[in-house]
């Protein structure tokens, strides 16, 4: 795909099926921390989630934002220094330590009694508070982001694009519809910006375009 005009305003793929069963367990997730197999951890930060940032805050204060798979994510300290408290939760107890390490803050860390062998880990200033647990433990992603969100609510949603008959994932593409099938019946969604973010190393993936796009959804 030489035309970024072009690509951008590529239909969404025919076959969209073809990912369906295709499942990352948590054994192969952790197994990426350990071997430090973590591409999608933006080290500068997510540009998209950046540019739009005031779109998602609307200049209110003191929300309650929440990370689901957070990794290491450092937009997280973005919202905790703008007086935000930051919620997240992640598989990956090797991830969360390191959020905290890199990002130089103090924690304390405490088993949640009514999940075996979870724990939640939280900043010195209480703005911080990452949980080391299954989110997928609860039947279904869509109901639980749903579930969380109160009146009035921004979700920020990011997905790629690209040919899924190529690449089985992980990440795993999301179609349009989908986003629709799941969060349509309660939410309003708006493309904020399609972005071309295909690079070098992509190619090894058997693709030749990776389009990520920025959904805002909000209460209908």
């Amino acid at each position: 795909m030489d035309d970024t005009r072009t690509l951008l305003d590529i239909e969404e793929h025919h076959n969209t099926e073809v990912q369906k069963n295709q499942v990352l367990t948590l054994e192969e997730w952790q197994e990426k921390w350990v071997d430090c197999k973590i591409t999608f951890h933006q080290e500068q930060g997510h540009q998209l989630l950046k540019k739009h940032l005031d779109t998602f805050l609307k200049d209110e204060s003191g929300l309650r934002v929440f990370f689901p798979l957070c990794g290491k994510a450092v937009e997280m300290k973005w919202f905790a220094d703008r007086g935000h408290s930051v919620v997240g939760v992640e598989i990956s107890e090797l991830g969360i330590r390191e959020f905290f390490t890199e990002q130089n803050l103090s924690y304390s860390e405490e088993p949640i009694m009514e999940i075996p062998g979870a724990k939640v880990f939280k900043s010195s200033l209480g703005n911080i508070s990452l949980y080391c647990c299954n989110l997928f433990d609860l039947p279904s992603y869509a109901d639980i982001m749903l579930s969380l969100a109160r009146k009035g609510f921004h979700y920020l949603l990011c997905v790629l694009s690209y040919d899924p008959t190529k690449h089985a994932g992980p990440p795993f593409y999301v179609p349009d519809a989908e986003i629709k099938s799941l969060f349509g019946s309660v939410c309003n969604s708006q493309c904020l910006e399609k972005v071309d973010v295909f690079e070098e190393r992509h190619k090894s993936w058997g693709i030749d375009y990776l389009v990520e796009k920025l959904y805002l959804l909000t209460e209908k």
